[in-house]
């Protein structure tokens, strides 16, 4: 597995919660410090902490020091390099499932036309 695999997977395990989903959509909003961040939730400072050190072990947010708060910042660039993963794959099995409803609609076609779907009798009255 390459480091970019290993940091995409560590990506989705981080977003596989819903607590740290919710504290990347309100850093997505602006920079937050850790109070900020805890108070919709209902657990423990530390809880709270455990939940941003996997965001920062993967990359999603990092944290600064600004006199005696640490506020947390959202890195975008791992969100990006997610949506690229999902975008990628989107639009592998679009293809996918374009190709499978082409092959269906051939097959619900009456026999004559399967055969030769690019000469059809004219019909005249």
């Amino acid at each position: 597995m390459t480091v970019t695999e290993d940091r995409l997977d560590a990506t989705f395990t981080a977003l596989a919660d819903p607590t740290r989903r919710a504290m990347v959509a309100r850093l997505a909003r602006a920079d937050a410090t850790v109070n900020e961040l805890a108070a919709p939730f209902d657990m423990s400072l530390p809880a709270i902490s455990k939940h941003l050190k996997v965001l920062e072990r993967c990359g999603l947010i990092s944290r600064t020091r600004q006199a005696q708060f640490r506020p947390c910042h959202l890195e975008r660039e791992a969100l990006d390099s997610a949506l690229d993963w999902i975008e990628q794959n989107r639009r592998i099995w679009t293809q996918r499932f374009d190709k499978l409803d082409a092959h269906l609609r051939d097959l619900q076609r009456p026999a004559d036309q399967q055969e030769h779907p690019d000469t059809q009798e004219e019909v005249i009255p």
